[in-house]
């Protein structure tokens, strides 16, 4: 009986987990009691309990997670001074005479502020709002619409600076810059693996993806150009200082962060968009998303700490690197389990509780963690699109009017999740696009 704990307890927490019960609690919970169970059965010491709080400090000490609320404040500040509203009417402005050239400037405007902001929900929100009712009102499909809004919005997740990559590094136990490097190409790539979808689908089917009509485009060519030039040249300087700090060697993950956010303050005074009231709701939302990512972290280190005190690593670890076909064994293994739990749990969930699992055998294997972490970054992308929990998909439905059915969003993002496949099979085929280019 005692040696079937560790998978036993792996299973009740999942359990509770998919009963909608709090994650952080549920793996809090969970550790507290079979750590009663191993020592009841004499298989486990309270003692090892007491390195819980060290533990604990260890994670408010972390240096790296600092950087996660820097970019979430900087992600929301630019999101509450309608930084993505100017870019979005202009450059759809600027792409609107080309067919299909709203979904394309969806999809500029999204990796544009992935770069920028770093936070999915702010790019879904602000572009769902502005774009989905003015793509409606030109006779885009409904499906496509939807789609490349949700998918365009969480580029976010992989391009840098992204608070998933940071939380990854931590997690893999890698440099936060290395991730940063390792993941701009494929984010880019996967921009443009968007993009020809887009072209390819308003060459099929021109009537979902027509292009603006001559009445709608209010200003003339040099005119715009020069306005395209205003408005995209404070993100573009702040991406400059921000990922150019890092990549230069000249500032850590989290220096850049507390830039950044001091850039987005300065770039929505600047436009006169800050004030006592967006500075309230940023540092509230800012404190809300710090304080889930913390919890569900202390949780997770609750259930690592009893998990490997009962010998669960020793059977996870054994299970993977036993399984046939080594390497590849384990990386069709860690993908599908990924890519399942996406549809269920959120990615914060996925990457504190799952990937400290499988690191060991990952490492024993001899897999290149940089690239590990680029492609699970790549797979934990897709959980913010697939039905029927993606947090993207409820930030749309949020912001959506009432004639765009729940339905049309859930079809409209498939197209989406089989291109992020591709982009992830990619990777998988070809790891120099992680590595290959800045060694």
């Amino acid at each position: 009986m005692t040696e079937y704990l560790g998978p036993l307890m792996f299973a009740v927490a999942f359990l509770l987990i998919f009963s909608g019960y709090p994650v952080a609690f549920a793996l809090g919970g969970t550790s507290l009691a079979f750590a009663a169970v191993g020592v009841a059965l004499d298989v486990f010491g309270w003692n090892l309990l007491y390195a819980m709080p060290q533990r604990v400090f260890g994670i408010m000490a972390n240096y790296v997670l600092l950087a996660v609320p820097f970019f979430i404040f900087m992600g929301t500040v630019l999101e509450k001074a309608r930084l993505a509203e100017d870019l979005l009417k202009t450059i759809g402005q600027l792409f609107g005479p080309v067919r299909g050239g709203l979904a394309l400037a969806v999809v500029f405007v999204g990796a544009l502020l992935a770069a920028a902001t770093g936070v999915v929900g702010a790019s879904v929100v602000a572009m769902g709002m502005i774009s989905l009712p003015i793509m409606l009102r030109h006779h885009y499909s409904t499906q496509l619409s939807v789609g490349v809004i949700t998918a365009s919005g969480t580029l976010g997740q992989i391009i840098p600076p992204s608070v998933v990559l940071v939380v990854l590094a931590d997690q893999l136990g890698i440099s936060v810059n290395d991730l940063f490097v390792g993941a701009l190409v494929p984010g880019l790539m996967l921009a443009g693996l968007y993009a020809v979808y887009v072209i390819v689908v308003a060459a099929v089917r021109p009537q979902a993806a027509p292009a603006l009509p001559a009445s709608e485009r209010q200003l003339p060519l040099p005119v715009l150009l020069r306005r395209v030039v205003l408005v995209m040249l404070p993100p573009l300087g702040l991406i400059l200082v921000v990922l150019g700090s890092i990549f230069a060697g000249v500032a850590t993950p989290t220096e850049a962060g507390a830039l950044g956010a001091v850039g987005s303050m300065i770039l929505a005074l600047l436009n006169r968009r800050l004030d006592l009231a967006i500075l309230r709701q940023a540092m509230d939302e800012t404190a809300k998303l710090t304080a889930m990512v913390v919890f569900i972290l202390v949780g997770s280190t609750m259930f690592a700490l009893v998990f490997r005190g009962l010998d669960g690593d020793i059977w996870i670890e054994d299970l993977l690197t036993g399984l046939p076909g080594g390497k590849v064994g384990l990386l069709v293994v860690v993908n599908l389990t990924i890519f399942v739990l996406g549809f269920f749990i959120d990615f914060f969930e996925i990457a504190f509780i799952v990937i400290p699992l499988v690191v060991p055998a990952a490492r024993l294997l001899g897999i290149d963690l940089v690239w590990f972490g680029v492609m699970i970054g790549m797979n934990l992308q897709t959980s913010f699109l697939t039905p029927p929990f993606g947090f993207a998909l409820f930030y749309l439905r949020g912001v959506a009017p009432p004639t765009v059915s729940t339905g049309q969003i859930y079809r409209g993002v498939l197209p989406f999740i089989v291109i992020q496949i591709i982009g992830l099979a990619l990777i998988v085929i070809f790891p120099e696009l992680v590595s290959g280019w800045f060694e």
